[in-house]
């Protein structure tokens, strides 16, 4: 099994939608840092799991510098992101997002 990992930092809005009170519902930015795993038992013709070019074409180009309510349709949780990030890429089974120091969510395939 091959396994890749790439590392993003991204700084980007958003506020949230909560059904309780919370100052997150605020506009607010972070400099995210989202990881992506990527596994393969095989390797494509160029001789990779995915190129990492791609992965940052995929997320960070659509992510970076946005407020991230204006590119989603849904509640742009850490966790919610998460899922998104692993569901663009194919050989994805697991994604970290760090919203900051102390606060990081993990989507894992099952």
């Amino acid at each position: 099994m091959y396994t890749v990992v790439k590392r993003l930092e991204i700084s980007a809005s958003h506020h949230l939608s909560l059904s309780y009170p919370s100052k997150c519902e605020n506009l607010h930015g972070h400099n995210w840092v989202i990881t992506v795993y990527c596994r393969s038992k095989e390797l494509n013709a160029d001789g990779m799991v995915i190129d990492f070019t791609q992965i940052k074409r995929l997320i960070k180009d659509k992510m970076d510098h946005q407020n991230l309510n204006d590119v989603f349709s849904f509640n742009p949780t850490a966790e919610n992101i998460a899922r998104w990030v692993c569901d663009q890429i194919e050989t994805c089974y697991k994604v970290e997002v760090q919203e900051s120091f102390s606060n990081t969510a993990v989507y894992e395939k099952d």
